[in-house]
């Protein structure tokens, strides 16, 4: 990809991001918690969208990649505003949202907002409400207080720390509670053996969803990242039947 550029915003932060123009509906990427958009799904659909002379969007939210800020300020309803702020600045296009994990939460909240403009959603082992199912009492306890908490990363390195901020945030934001007024065409996929997000999160998402153009893709064999190559030739295939 090219180098990015830094939307600023009022406060002083500057939010990497990367935009070509095309064809529309533009593909917007929301990667997921603590991803930036250097991953394998971001730079294949990037490459997609070039070759196809497609309208694309990539961001890094901020604390996250290349953007400043701090990680530990970052809430779920900062990153729909910074997301709605650099489709509003750059996007000329109708927007299929592709949201990975929590990019899958993050993907119904800047849905909703975008009202008209919305065409299509795509989800990548969606996480929403993740803050309620995703912790047990204890840990729940621990984000009451106000305290951090630090979860051993399944995929090596250090550990994966979860602000209260974030968890309070997110416990306000839930969507699965109640139907989600979104009626564009919506393909989530998962794999089979998610040891992160388990496959009843898309089940329960495409109930929740008022949309009846909803399908759910189980990916035998295929864990949390969904980023083999065979998986993400799905993602690509799946995009581009949304035009």
């Amino acid at each position: 990809m090219t180098d990015p550029g830094f939307h600023p915003l009022a406060d002083g932060r500057r939010l990497a991001f990367r935009h070509r123009a095309g064809d529309g509906p533009a593909v917007v990427f929301l990667p997921g918690y603590r991803s930036d958009m250097a991953g394998a799904k971001a730079l294949a659909l990037w490459d997609w969208a070039e070759r196809q002379g497609r309208e694309c969007l990539m961001f890094d939210y901020s604390g996250c990649g290349e953007s400043s800020g701090d990680f530990a300020d970052g809430t779920l309803s900062r990153w729909r505003d910074e997301g709605l702020a650099l489709i509003a600045a750059h996007v000329a296009n109708r927007v299929v949202l592709v949201g990975s994990s929590m990019g899958g939460w993050l993907m119904l909240l800047i849905g909703q907002a975008l009202g008209d403009r919305l065409a299509a959603l795509v989800g990548i082992a969606a996480a929403p409400d993740y803050t309620e199912w995703g912790f047990d009492a204890a840990q729940q306890r621990v984000f009451a207080a106000g305290e951090t908490l630090r979860l051993e990363n399944p995929y090596g390195g250090e550990g994966t720390p979860i602000h209260a901020g974030f968890w309070s945030d997110g416990q306000a934001l839930r969507q699965l509670e109640r139907p989600i007024a979104l009626d564009v065409p919506a393909r989530l996929l998962h794999g089979e053996d998610d040891g992160t997000v388990p496959p009843d999160i898309s089940l329960r998402l495409a109930r929740a969803l008022r949309s009846q153009d909803v399908q759910v893709t189980l990916v035998k064999g295929a864990d949390h990242r969904l980023s083999r190559d065979g998986d993400i030739a799905l993602l690509l295939r799946t995009v581009a039947a949304l035009d």
